[in-house]
């Protein structure tokens, strides 16, 4: 690598942030989707970009286009000035500044899009790849096929299993259940029969309810799916029925997860306390950025858990190889297909991981404006 920018020897003479903006995509589905609880037809992106020193770093969340208004309002104001060493300094800034607006949800999704866009600065104007700058861990990301939507047919099932178990070797998958909120249970089950029988016996599967079951239906589900060895059964329950989820636990062999719809460290803390999962989700698109991702991993490590991060491939993956106690990454078909489009640098997944690439400065990824254009709204 090409040094891009002479790093000065004292703190006092490094680039302050000078900017903060938003751009927000809309992207259409390649055909209908929905899970067990919700439907929709279209991807939303927040892209972020914060510059200093001549650079610019890139972050994003997938949310709704509000966070556009609070990116370029309070967290730019807030960041502003501020050391582009000091990633820390302008998280906490940024936590303080939205104090009346409360820190879940979209609030938290902003955070989460110009924290990822100010490690991506300090990495460029250091030289190095993102993950090289957290400490790399692991040189390869392990990754899961993810999408099988309730709405696919057998056809667009069994082509999507076939590319990541056969195209391109990824050896788990992962299809959705819990349909029309749990009402169709022996579809459930048929679609899991079917999705075991497309796989084979040696790839590992996995199914997301997204809260759709009750918890005793939560259990008797997996009872009737153990005959096709799956292995994670994510939100069973409502991820916000900590005591559901812990009994589900109890009483079931695959391993249950959730935790993506955690927007602050005390939502962590509180399913890890509960002793509710056997392992950890984590999304760096809501959770409050790379500085609360490590934060979060670091809860899960000190109560003997692995982390699996959310979505959000090309996002994650830097952020990831630097994670000791990390299973995998969702490889998920939505964000998947965007990030293709919309970044050069995007990461290809064959073999069934991602290789974070250490030639490039920062998270590696630069916009392909002319691909974007079309889909931007703001």
């Amino acid at each position: 690598m090409t040094s891009r920018v002479a790093v000065p020897l004292f703190e006092a003479d490094f680039p302050r942030v000078d900017g903060v903006t938003a751009q927000v995509y809309e992207v259409p589905t390649d055909r209908p989707e929905a899970d067990g609880t919700l439907a929709w037809s279209k991807t939303t992106l927040v892209l972020a970009r914060v510059t200093g020193g001549g650079a610019t770093g890139l972050g994003y969340t997938y949310a709704s286009g509000a966070c556009k208004p609070l990116i370029e309002g309070e967290l730019a104001a807030a960041v502003s000035g501020t050391c582009t060493l000091d990633t820390g300094a302008a998280w906490l800034a940024m936590a303080r500044a939205v104090r009346n607006l409360g820190r879940q949800g979209l609030v938290s999704c902003a955070i989460s899009a110009v924290d990822a866009a100010l490690w991506d600065l300090k990495a460029t104007l250091l030289d190095l790849p993102l993950s090289r700058l957290l400490g790399l861990v692991l040189a390869a990301v392990p990754v899961y096929g993810s999408g099988g939507f309730t709405t696919y047919d057998e056809p667009a099932a069994r082509a999507q299993l076939e590319r990541w178990t056969g195209d391109l070797g990824i050896p788990r998958v992962k299809i959705k259940i819990g349909e029309s909120w749990g009402t169709e249970p022996s579809r459930d089950l048929a679609r899991i029969a079917f999705a075991r029988s497309v796989i084979g016996q040696d790839a590992e599967l996995y199914v997301d309810a997204n809260g759709g079951y009750t918890r005793k239906q939560a259990v008797r589900i997996a009872r009737a799916m153990a005959e096709h060895q799956v292995s994670w059964f994510e939100e069973p329950v409502s991820s916000d029925d900590l005591d559901g989820l812990r009994e589900v636990r109890d009483q079931v062999d695959p391993d249950v997860t959730a935790g993506e719809y955690g927007y602050d460290l005390p939502y962590f803390a509180r399913m890890v306390g509960a002793q509710a999962v056997d392992c950890l989700q984590v999304d760096v698109t809501r959770c409050g950025g790379v500085t609360e991702f490590l934060r979060a991993a670091a809860v899960a490590a000190a109560s003997g858990l692995q982390v699996s991060a959310h979505c959000a491939p090309n996002l994650h993956a830097h952020v990831c190889a630097a994670v000791p106690n990390l299973r995998h990454l969702e490889y998920f078909h939505d964000h998947a297909r965007i990030e293709q489009m919309f970044f050069d640098g995007a990461l290809d997944p064959a073999g069934g991981a991602l290789w974070p690439d250490t030639t490039r400065v920062g998270l590696g990824l630069s916009l392909k404006d002319a691909n974007a254009a079309p889909y931007r709204t703001a």
